[in-house]
């Protein structure tokens, strides 16, 4: 772990187009989350994602529960994160932490980088105890695996 935020890459040979248009769908996130927390997106989410989206993702990890996430960074084809947090009262002393995908076209196909980014997370100090960021560098390794699967297969 970097400071607050871990990170993987992967050189998917794909376009950045292709790849963003796929995490920028929200209803896709089941299909290419690595970790098998995100069970399914709520049913209002935006067919496709843009700074100021909201989108609700109902979650497992042992207990169900529910987050509300909304893009706070946005750059078509190259950069799309979103901040996660519970809906209501439990938002405001819970969460924060950021899902952030970099792409970079390259010489055949596309670098991209998946991070997770603690540093506004109202729980960073028990967020790095346990393994829990070697945990969630090993999912964030299944993810950019699922999305060139995704991708590249025809």
């Amino acid at each position: 772990m970097d400071g607050d935020v871990v990170s993987v890459e992967r050189m998917i040979p794909a376009e950045a187009s292709a790849i963003f248009a796929l995490v920028a769908d929200a209803a896709r996130h089941p299909e290419i989350d690595g970790s098998g927390t995100v069970q399914k997106v709520k049913a209002d989410a935006p067919e496709h994602l843009v700074l100021g989206s909201t989108f609700g993702m109902s979650m497992r990890m042992g207990i169900p529960y529910s987050m509300v996430n909304t893009v706070i960074e946005f750059v078509e084809d190259a950069r799309i994160a979103w901040q996660a947090r519970p809906s209501g009262l439990a938002g405001r002393f819970v969460g924060g932490r950021i899902w952030r995908y970099e792409l970079e076209p390259s010489i055949g196909g596309t670098l991209v980088r998946e991070s997770w980014d603690i540093s506004k997370d109202l729980q960073r100090p028990l967020l790095r105890l346990g393994g829990l960021p070697e945990r969630t560098a090993s999912s964030l390794s299944r993810t950019l695996e699922r999305i060139e699967e995704l991708v590249t297969t025809p």
